[in-house]
């Protein structure tokens, strides 16, 4: 039915007293080196004029979007009154550091930006409402006024907030509005994501103020506050409980109606008092998932002695996600109660001309569009919240979303132990995530909580994992994504770059890629930069990055059969300067053909005839192996066939594996700091196999060339950032023999960190 889209949106912006009117004077984009198409329909007289909270739609009083030009300035942070004079305006919800706030600058850790605006409450208000300001979000500690009156104050960059200004509200004439925010970026402890004051590399601009749409809405004063929307696809139940402050006050006995429609057609119907949860029993349940995004319409009427005081409307997705066995015994994901592989790129959410803010919803929607149009049924929203019409678009359009907190405060490396955080950051990160985590509650779309990314800010681990899910118990929560595993969490994530990789199978936890791929191209004419762009892996070429990305698709295949559980390629667009994206930075240019991405992304569904692997030779990664090695030249050329005498060489026996041990991603246990390192180790085989693929399991750093019984089965370029599968070519599995076998490499070094260390495995289908 959609009353929340076709029907109440129309009539409430008709309602809805946005500042129309405001010409264009003293407003335009502030210099920037690229912006997307949609920055020309951006218009100071109705930026981003959609009604804000698709899962909460009023509809019986009238709303008005604030979204617009503000006076704004720039003052000491000390200065805690508003300033005397204004030094322009600012496009309102656009950061002060965007292009298209038509400011461009940055704002110190030493500052406080104020916002100044005046408005007429041209709104039908009845006996007893209340007037709502509402904040999508404000980045990061803020203070408001309203007519000189201090009406509330909130710190959270992601979370939205709203502010009862009833008693501050003048009975007539212009409202002034001001708001005071300071945002110390990074040089705090606060949640900031990718924002540092100088950026680079992986590190962007920092946003500074309000980045979502600011409104004013009139509340009955009897009014359904809130709603949590609990899906229970096994029972076929869906648990909806408004919250309402009327619920406490002496002789109001408010009762709730609340009714469930499968398009035009009422299916489920039930009343209770305020404050009780509402269980309704759905007939002929229609899941959701990314291949039927189906949503059932929700209408929620408040009732006072028989009579109707508020009306909301809301959506629902009836899904279940957890961990559990597939039919060859491997940990999956479980969506709506079967094994299905997500996958999906790493999804930043950034933009050249408004940098947290989308220049308008047609394009907030294009990302989340064109992830479904490539083949992905996942992003995994990067240390970024999203607008609520971010994740509507993700619900109504079958994008499943993998959410991470935002991160913050100092670093750990993957051997260090959790920091640990001052009393007050530790407050305020679980205050912050439980508030993100209830604002993003009822969206069916989110199915993991990723609280802690590559050992940034992760303190507390095992605690914060548990309560994350004691707080949502619906959703799955990641182990730390990236490095820092605990053995906690329901899923094991590895990063690899570019990758693919896995981690070893667990008995309880799922293991996932949580970020692989990174493959750099600059798009000449569509980069932050002209030159010296970032990638993880850089090409010059659109055939050579095509041809890459789709060998690391291959790879992932495999590792799916033997229990990959989920991947996400890195990432949806390029940001500034890191040239990474499946698209450009202005959405310009997808730099694949989306037929052949589609294709190859078509293949990694679930079931998949599984893959047994053996181990003929194991690495170091978990137990120290023993190879016989020499770190200088003086011997034979045929070091790397069967029959050389290695020990009668002067090679040497030491445990894997070799290298300086302040080479990231690395287990030490002999020490190599020359220029080259030769090793090998000799395995029995009972017999050769007659099929099956030949797999080197190897972290080289750098060149390196492999033998199997005196053949070249490899020769690796560069360095890796950790282990890789390599698919070696049909003459190694034909160099293999009954009885003693031998595998050998070579690796030189130049500059940097250095270590090798291999493993061999035979890969059969079953």
């Amino acid at each position: 039915m959609r009353w929340h889209l076709n029907r109440l949106l129309p009539a409430i912006a008709c309602g809805c007293m946005a500042a129309s009117g405001w010409a264009q004077e003293g407003w335009k984009p502030a210099p920037v080196p690229i912006a997307t198409k949609w920055s020309a329909d951006v218009r100071p007289d109705s930026v981003l004029p959609e009604y804000p909270r698709p899962q909460l739609v009023r509809f019986s009083r009238p709303w008005m979007n604030l979204n617009g030009l503000w006076d704004y300035a720039v003052a000491p942070k000390s200065q805690e009154k508003p300033p005397e004079t204004w030094a322009g305006k600012i496009l309102v919800p656009f950061p002060a550091e965007s292009s298209l706030s038509g400011v461009g600058k940055t704002v110190s850790p030493e500052e406080r930006l104020w916002y100044r605006r005046t408005l007429e409450l041209n709104m039908d208000r009845k006996p007893g409402d209340r007037v709502i300001l509402n904040f999508g979000a404000v980045d990061w500690q803020c203070d408001v006024h309203l007519n000189g009156v201090k009406v509330g104050s909130h710190s959270g960059g992601y979370d939205p907030f709203s502010i009862d200004v009833t008693a501050a509200v003048k009975q007539a004439g212009p409202q002034e509005l001001t708001v005071a925010v300071w945002d110390p970026s990074d040089a705090h402890w606060q949640p900031r994501g990718k924002q540092v004051r100088k950026p680079e590399g992986i590190w962007y601009t920092p946003v500074t103020g309000i980045w979502q749409t600011v409104w004013l809405e009139l509340r009955p004063e009897q009014a359904v506050d809130s709603l949590k929307i609990t899906p229970d696809l096994a029972a076929s139940k869906l648990t909806v409980r408004p919250v309402s402050d009327t619920s406490g006050r002496a002789g109001v006995k408010p009762a709730v109606e609340v009714s469930v429609f499968s398009g035009q057609q009422l299916v489920a119907a039930a009343t209770a008092e305020v404050g009780q949860d509402v269980v309704l029993n759905i007939p002929n349940v229609r899941p959701w998932s990314p291949e039927d995004p189906f949503l059932y319409d929700i209408r929620v009427r408040l009732l006072q002695n028989g009579a109707v005081v508020d009306d909301v409307t809301s959506y629902a997705g009836m899904r279940s996600v957890a961990v559990g066995k597939d039919e060859n015994g491997f940990n999956r994901i479980l969506l709506n109660g079967k094994p299905y592989f997500m996958f999906g790129p790493l999804d930043q959410g950034w933009w050249p001309d408004g940098l947290y803010t989308a220049p308008t919803d047609e394009a907030l929607r294009f990302d989340v569009e064109k992830t479904r149009q490539l083949g992905f049924n996942m992003a995994r929203k990067h240390v970024k919240v999203e607008p609520a019409r971010w994740y509507y678009h993700a619900d109504r359009l079958g994008l499943i979303v993998w959410q991470d907190m935002p991160s913050g405060d100092k670093y750990i490396g993957p051997k260090d132990g959790d920091i640990v955080r001052s009393p007050e950051s530790a407050a305020n990160f679980r205050k912050e995530w439980r508030a993100i985590m209830d604002s993003l509650y009822n969206h069916p779309s989110i199915t993991v909580w990723v609280p802690f990314n590559e050992g940034w800010g992760q303190f507390e681990t095992d605690a914060i994992l548990a309560e994350t899910k004691a707080h949502d118990a619906t959703r799955l929560v990641d182990g730390p994504s990236g490095w820092t595993d605990r053995g906690t969490g329901d899923l094991n994530d590895m990063h690899r770059y570019p990758g693919p990789g896995m981690p070893p199978l667990e008995e309880k936890r799922a293991v996932v890629l949580g970020e692989f791929g990174g493959l750099g191209l600059p798009i000449k004419g569509h980069t932050w930069q002209s030159e010296k762009n970032w990638g993880y892996r850089s090409f010059t070429e659109t055939p050579a990055l095509s041809s890459a990305y789709l060998e690391l698709i291959r790879k992932l295949r495999p590792l799916v059969a033997q229990g990959l559980a989920a991947a996400v390629y890195t990432q949806t667009t390029d940001v500034e300067i890191e040239v990474n994206g499946l698209m450009s930075y202005d959405r310009s240019v997808v730099k694949f053909d989306e037929a052949e991405l589609r294709s190859a992304h078509s293949v990694l569904r679930l079931p998949m005839a599984p893959i047994r692997s053996t181990t003929l030779v194991e690495t170091s990664e978990k137990d120290p192996q023993q190879w016989l090695f020499i770190s200088k030249k003086g011997w034979s050329d045929l070091w790397y066939t069967n029959g050389f005498d290695a020990e009668g060489n002067g090679w040497v026996s030491g445990p894997g594996g070799f290298g300086t041990k302040s080479t990231p991603g690395t287990v030490v246990r002999t020490e190599w700091n020359t220029p080259e390192i030769w090793i090998r180790k000799s395995f029995e085989m009972n017999a050769r196999p007659a099929s099956g693929q030949l797999v080197l399991r190897i972290h080289h750093d750098e060149d390196a060339e492999v033998y199997l019984n005196g053949i070249q089965v490899a020769n690796l370029k560069g360095f890796s950032s950790g282990y890789e599968d390599v698919e070696l070519p049909e003459k190694a599995l034909k160099a293999l023999h009954a009885g003693r076998n031998v595998i050998a490499i070579h690796v030189k070094q130049t500059t940097g960190g250095q270590y090798v260390d291999a493993g061999l495995s035979l890969r059969e289908s079953q």
